[in-house]
């Protein structure tokens, strides 16, 4: 687990449970002391977490979502699912709510997983499936030019065909 504001290794998890909503904070030590999680001032003890400056990081933990007018009036053109009640839920009903959803879905996503983008392992079958999908375009191309009588196109795509087949 990296810190959520400078991505150095997190030593401090702070986690907060309000109306079934569980949102986590996650700092190293240079960042808890900046942002004075802990009391060292003279009114608390050495190492007990400062409350407020907690409830203060813990709202401004990531980017903040669409006001709560804008996500109030979300509606699925689908399904007809409110933001509201996926809020109450935190259960999606239907594929188009994804896209409904979107303004207030990304910053939640892009909190939760610290990032926007996929950067983790792609699964052996879907590995398998993008390499077929080459190859079939691959063989549809070459097809083509052959049919255009352009035989050195044709011979340059079977022999990437080849390559991409020796690859697996």
């Amino acid at each position: 687990m990296t810190c959520q504001f400078c991505d150095a290794p997190a030593t401090v998890t702070l986690t907060e449970i309000v109306n079934k909503q569980k949102r986590v904070l996650r700092l190293c030590d240079p960042c808890a002391k900046k942002n004075k999680l802990f009391a060292d001032a003279p009114g608390g003890a050495a190492g007990t977490v400062h409350v407020p400056a907690l409830l203060g990081l813990l709202g401004a933990a990531g980017p903040a979502p669409a006001t709560p007018a804008e996500t109030a009036a979300l509606t699925c053109p689908d399904c007809g699912l409110q933001y509201g009640e996926f809020r109450a839920t935190g259960r999606l009903g239907c594929p188009a709510e994804y896209d409904a959803f979107r303004p207030a879905l990304e910053p939640l996503l892009t909190r939760i997983h610290r990032a926007d983008a996929h950067a983790g392992k792609t699964p052996r079958a879907v590995r398998a499936a993008r390499r077929d999908d080459r190859l079939q375009e691959l063989r549809r191309r070459m097809a083509a030019a052959a049919r255009d009588e352009d035989y050195e196109e044709a011979a340059r795509l079977r022999d990437a065909a080849r390559q991409e087949e020796a690859g697996q």
